[in-house]
């Protein structure tokens, strides 16, 4: 799996901190890692487990530490940190740096903010931007709409109606995120959110009538940027050979990046109305994972014992890694 990185300049921009010393190197600067770091032990003197890939964070608790040493002793811990050659330093609340911490920085060119927000809120800002931007990600071909506030991806065979389906879907209200190539990123061990590439965004392939654009045809309100993804809906030829799950005891799962997301595999054929089906399948996962099954529910009703239906097996049906 290929790692990530974004420029330390998109992150001043995206987070708006004032630049108080910018070093020469600063447009070449990457950060590779979610982790950032406040310097408590650093402050010290130990190292042992000093990270300087790590964005360093500065509040009122490292300063007012800071602030029962003189000058030297001021100057001699913070050499020692900068030393390491951390990508930068964010000083939160607004508080001056003093001369000391400026000039070890212009000695050891490390680039320092400034931000006027509290520590803990900036630290939880710029964690979750590192996180949405160096998450684990792939591309894989399929569409995916948002269809009442569940996010799913419809994947088959080219041609099989997957844009079809979703122009319908959007015409009943529902709204598009990405179609033909959608970008999955794994956010947290059991999120994933999908967008598209940005120079496809909001176009949908027609075959018999092209390329359209969805958000000018159709309005604001017919698309979205990214959405979790909480199901897949795989779309397929109907096959007459084969027997497809008529009560919903099976439990399909679809491993993508680690993750397993609920799976439906819905036949196709002439006659079946798709996005009402779609539309079905959404609020039936959104209930199923508030805790009602209606195929057990019609088990009960019927007065079978539902301890003597042997439990479904979790099925992963498909890997995307």
């Amino acid at each position: 799996m290929s790692e990530f990185s974004v420029p330390l300049s998109e992150i001043v921009n995206r987070l708006e901190l004032q630049s108080v010393y910018v070093a020469e190197n600063y447009e070449d600067i990457k950060i590779s890692t979610v982790e950032i770091n406040r310097p408590g032990l650093e402050l010290t003197g130990y190292f042992e487990f000093f990270d300087n890939k790590k964005i360093q964070v500065l509040g009122n608790t490292e300063f007012a530490y800071l602030n029962r040493f003189g000058s030297e002793a001021q100057r001699m811990v913070i050499d020692s940190i900068f030393s390491f050659g951390p990508p930068a330093v964010i000083i939160c609340r607004h508080i001056e740096p003093s001369n000391v911490i400026l000039e070890s920085a212009k000695l050891h060119k490390v680039s320092i903010f400034r931000s006027e927000e509290t520590t803990s809120d900036l630290t939880a800002r710029l964690v979750s931007f590192l996180n949405r931007e160096l998450a684990p990600r792939i591309t894989r071909h399929g569409v995916l709409v948002e269809v009442y506030g569940e996010g799913c991806l419809l994947v088959g065979d080219s041609g099989v109606g997957k844009s079809e389906t979703a122009i319908e879907l959007i015409k009943r209200g529902h709204r598009l995120v990405a179609d033909d190539a959608v970008e999955i990123r794994r956010t947290s061990a059991s999120t994933l959110i999908g967008t598209s590439p940005q120079n496809i965004r909001h176009f949908i392939e027609l075959r018999g009538i092209g390329i359209i654009n969805a958000r000018q045809l159709f309005g604001m309100g017919a698309v979205k940027t990214d959405e979790k993804i909480d199901m897949v809906v795989n779309l397929e030829l109907w096959d007459n050979s084969k027997v497809y799950d008529r009560m919903g005891l099976d439990n399909e799962y679809m491993e993508i990046l680690g993750v397993e997301v609920p799976t439906l595999t819905i036949p196709v054929k002439p006659g079946r109305n798709l996005a009402v089906i779609i539309e079905v399948a959404a609020m039936n996962n959104r209930q199923k994972k508030m805790g009602y099954n209606a195929a057990k529910d019609l088990l009960k009703s019927l007065g079978m014992d539902l301890g003597a239906v042997p439990e479904s097996p979790k099925t992963v049906i498909d890997k995307w890694n």
